[in-house]
């Protein structure tokens, strides 16, 4: 999913369509906090569920994933840092769902580290 809003904003399109799961949303809706993107949807065309991201106008200069099928990266509350001196974020998996970094660093909460953005 990250990968395809990269693309697409590269591109300089106006939306993204990728498929749905329940992490992806997750990470769309902390995105769409951050305005980041515009917004998301998600249809079910098909019996198949898909999200719709409508992308900003805005380039997102940097979205990387940090934590991969190969390689796990977990994070304690503690050592939670931000990004681009404060100016990114990182998406954090936590017990209690998917935050953004200062969230969990305020809940005193550590998890794998999803992404980052900038």
């Amino acid at each position: 999913m990250l990968t395809t809003i990269r693309n697409c904003q590269a591109t300089r399109k106006e939306k993204a369509e990728v498929s749905y799961s329940k992490v992806k949303e997750a990470i769309c809706k902390i995105l769409f906090e951050k305005q980041i993107i515009n917004g998301y949807k998600v249809n079910e065309p098909e019996n198949q569920k898909v999200i719709n991201i409508s992308l900003s106008k805005s380039s997102i200069c940097h979205l990387r994933r940090i934590s991969k099928p190969g390689r796990r990266v977990y994070i304690k509350a503690k050592d939670i840092r931000f990004p681009l001196s404060g100016l990114g974020y990182l998406i954090i998996s936590t017990p209690r769902g998917m935050v953004e970094s200062r969230e969990a660093r305020k809940l005193g909460l550590g998890g794998e580290v999803i992404c980052e953005v900038w």
